[in-house]
């Protein structure tokens, strides 16, 4: 008998920053602090992040880092193959609709890798897919418009990304400061680390299994 994950039983909240001047999107990822870590709940089940994740926002869009090390192999990352790649995934619900089991066209999917773009392969990479069984679904995102930086060494790599507030349907700040939120980072060294809940919950067909970001000034 499989039990439940512990996390699929809560409705959480987590605080968004706010952060008037933005991260530098380099790869480089000292601006970063603490205060915008994303809160590692999968130690309510027992289990460890294997890398910071952070978040942060402002009029501009969201932005997006984490940093993964102790790899064994270079991340592989293919952008036609997403959802099999090394990198960091993040959903959003502009509208926050957690009493609903498919998505809007609020809520986006977009991938951010270390690598995958550029001719050899070895540029960072981002872009958007849309929601699968969704209601509706936003515009298309065009290529470019997700800002990516990456720093890939022999034993890991560092990631961050801005996604504009052109690329995010329905972002309206002033008016809708709660949002629907989700991120799973995949690894081929160290597994999946997830926010809410994992594959077998689908949570890349239902937003009610994200949790709520409050953007918070």
């Amino acid at each position: 008998m499989k039990l439940v994950p512990t996390r699929f039983l809560f409705d959480f909240e987590i605080p968004l920053r706010y952060r008037a001047a933005p991260p530098r999107i380099t790869g480089e990822l000292s601006d970063w602090s603490k205060d915008y870590l994303l809160p590692p709940l999968c130690r309510l089940e027992g289990i460890e992040p294997f890398a910071p994740v952070y978040a942060c926002w402002n009029e501009t869009g969201l932005f997006v880092a984490t940093e993964v090390t102790n790899k064994a192999q270079p991340p592989r990352c293919e952008p036609k193959r997403y959802w099999k790649s090394d990198g960091l995934r993040i959903c959003t619900d502009m509208r926050d609709t957690r009493t609903s089991k498919r998505a809007s066209r609020y809520c986006q999917q977009f991938y951010i890798m270390p690598a995958g773009a550029g001719r050899q392969g070895d540029r960072p990479a981002a872009g958007s897919v849309q929601i699968k069984r969704a209601r509706e679904h936003a515009p298309d995102v065009p290529a470019g418009v997700i800002r990516v930086a990456s720093e890939v060494a022999r034993r890991g790599y560092r990631l961050e990304a801005h996604i504009p507030a052109e690329a995010l349907f329905g972002f309206d700040p002033e008016e809708h400061d709660r949002i629907g939120f989700y991120y799973i980072l995949e690894d081929r060294d160290h597994g999946q680390q997830y926010l809410t809940v994992g594959d077998d919950l689908y949570w890349y067909v239902d937003p009610s299994t994200w949790a709520t970001a409050v953007l918070l000034r």
